[in-house]
């Protein structure tokens, strides 16, 4: 089934075309300002993000994802030409020291795997390294750079949301290495790591515990190895869990959990999931915190400028998008096919 705001989409545009209709230049997906995005361009994307059709879709559903992904190119295009315009195009140092900074936690040979797994040479990553420092330059200098929490803002928002920052139970902040035997889990870490069994889990684990005790930063290690799909990417960061939380899962795990001292790591502990090393990262006490509290200041300035961030960006990019000249021939060739298979 097409999505709903996939379908506007698609007859809005449609709209758009019919009103100074003409064909269609071969291969071009949409025109921006003159630009053309091609067919070409669309199906790469997409093949960079999609690496296969979802399981039993049908041709709309895979239409319906090229709609909203030209969608996204068409604003980003947009947004590029206004950066440029700006004098804003990231320099190729910039565009160097992000790529590296991607590269450094692989081998060679894991690099060019990452690279191929998502059909991507080092140049087309470049290019859309480039492309996105660019854009980011445009938002933060109209846009991010302007935004301002005062003090009344923040004792605003802590006043109309108190019982937020009112804990009915202690929590802990906590980060975790997960090493799972079962040799077909999903892995997002940095290395591509995945125990195949549960002597390769042992073991993984084992030299994870090893290179902690060497003063290895936890972070880091749970990035690369962690295979945990959630936290991983966070450094297995898992945020702040309610004690009770911890008691659901085994009482001896809270028992244990509660003992550490924030920045302490736990043992190697086999759960039914896995082995999983825990970090305690922080511990907050139950009961009303105090807008004096830095840590209910930072969550609230955080809130307001996201919240501030988010709306000035969408305002942002209608208004650039109302002063383009925006032509999509993909949006026109779904009507057309549609009304010809009537």
């Amino acid at each position: 089934m097409i999505r709903h705001f996939a379908f506007v989409a698609a007859v809005l545009a449609a709209l758009t075309v019919t009103a100074c209709k003409h064909a269609a230049p071969a291969g071009v997906a949409a025109e921006v300002n003159g630009y053309a995005i091609t067919v070409a361009e669309l199906e790469k994307i997409y093949a960079t993000q999609n690496q296969r059709p979802p399981e039993g879709a049908n041709p709309d559903v895979i239409t319906s994802q090229k709609l909203d992904l030209l969608t996204s190119m068409i604003t980003s295009e947009i947004m590029k030409q206004r950066a440029e315009k700006a004098g804003l195009t990231a320099v190729d140092a910039d565009v160097e020291t992000e790529f590296n900074n991607l590269k450094a936690p692989f081998t060679k040979e894991e690099w060019e795997k990452k690279l191929a797994e998502r059909h991507m040479t080092a140049a087309d990553l470049k290019a859309q390294l480039r492309r996105d420092l660019t854009v980011n330059k445009l938002i933060n200098k109209e846009i991010t750079s302007h935004i301002s929490i005062s003090d009344a803002d923040v004792a605003n928002y802590y006043n109309a949301n108190k019982g937020m920052f009112n804990l009915p139970e202690p929590r802990i902040h906590l980060a975790q290495i997960l090493v799972s035997p079962d040799p077909n889990g999903e892995v997002r870490n940095l290395k591509n790591s995945k125990a195949k069994n549960d002597n390769e889990a042992k073991a993984k684990i084992a030299n994870i515990e090893m290179q902690l005790k060497q003063g290895q930063d936890f972070g880091a290690l749970a990035a690369n190895y962690s295979e945990d799909v959630n936290s991983a990417p966070n450094g297995g960061d898992m945020g702040f869990l309610p004690e009770s939380t911890l008691e659901k899962v085994s009482p001896d795990l809270r028992k244990m959990v509660t003992a550490l001292q924030p920045g302490a790591i736990s043992p190697v502990m086999r759960m039914p999931d896995g082995y999983r090393i825990l970090k305690v990262i922080s511990k907050e006490p139950q009961g009303q915190r105090d807008l004096n509290d830095p840590r209910v200041q930072q969550q609230i300035r955080e809130e307001l400028k996201n919240e501030k961030d988010s709306l000035l960006k969408a305002a942002y990019i209608e208004v650039a998008r109302n002063g383009a000249k925006v032509q999509n021939y993909f949006a026109q060739s779904i009507i057309e096919n549609a009304a010809k298979n009537k």
